[in-house]
């Protein structure tokens, strides 16, 4: 399994989280295939970066290949994975492919499906939290791999956000089961 290298995330965070569908996610001992991803830019009234750096979000003005960690209305943990400067993907959403039970067991759930369908599930599955912040993702034990195929990609609208709703920023690997939410019925597929 190929890891992939910092080069990889240092790009327009749009088309790291277009090309990080069909990845897999690894966080010690569990792992992943990244199935829905989320795109937020610096300039984008959605980001956490919007406005500058934040002892919050300081992680984003940070080096590429990293973790951008935080808690979302002070419940969930969600992981972001950091590209160019003031930029990350949310990662909202793995098929889980290694260290099911230990998943099963931190969720308390059985149904593989509803494992890691969102990306409070999913941080809760694969125990990442606020000491992750920063954490770089090119090596073991935490690091992400090529994807083994090509897969079919389909866009769509954001999720759970007020500002810049438009934008088809949201990825997802199409027909799959694992997804947070479903994607419109009239979406297309994002490939080239």
């Amino acid at each position: 399994m190929a890891i992939l290298a910092q080069d990889f995330y240092l790009r327009d965070a749009v088309i790291v989280a277009k090309a990080l569908i069909g990845c897999v996610l690894h966080i010690h001992h569990t792992s992943g295939m990244i199935v829905e991803t989320e795109a937020y830019r610096a300039d984008d009234p959605a980001s956490h970066s919007f406005n500058g750096p934040t002892p919050r979000n300081r992680t984003m003005f940070g080096p590429a290949g990293h973790l951008y960690v935080y808690r979302s209305y002070g419940l969930h943990w969600c992981a972001n994975i950091v590209c160019v400067p003031g930029s990350a993907v949310l990662i909202r959403a793995l098929e889980p492919t290694g260290g099911v039970d230990m998943m099963k067991m931190r969720r308390n759930v059985e149904g593989v499906t509803r494992l890691c369908s969102g990306p409070g599930k999913l941080s809760q599955a694969l125990a990442i939290t606020g000491d992750m912040d920063g954490v770089s993702l090119d090596r073991t034990p935490c690091f992400v791999s090529a994807p083994s195929s090509t897969p079919t990609i389909i866009a769509g609208p954001r999720i759970g956000i007020s500002k810049a709703i438009d934008q088809p920023w949201r990825f997802g690997l199409d027909k799959s089961p694992f997804l947070s939410r479903k994607f419109p019925d009239h979406m297309g597929t994002a490939n080239p």
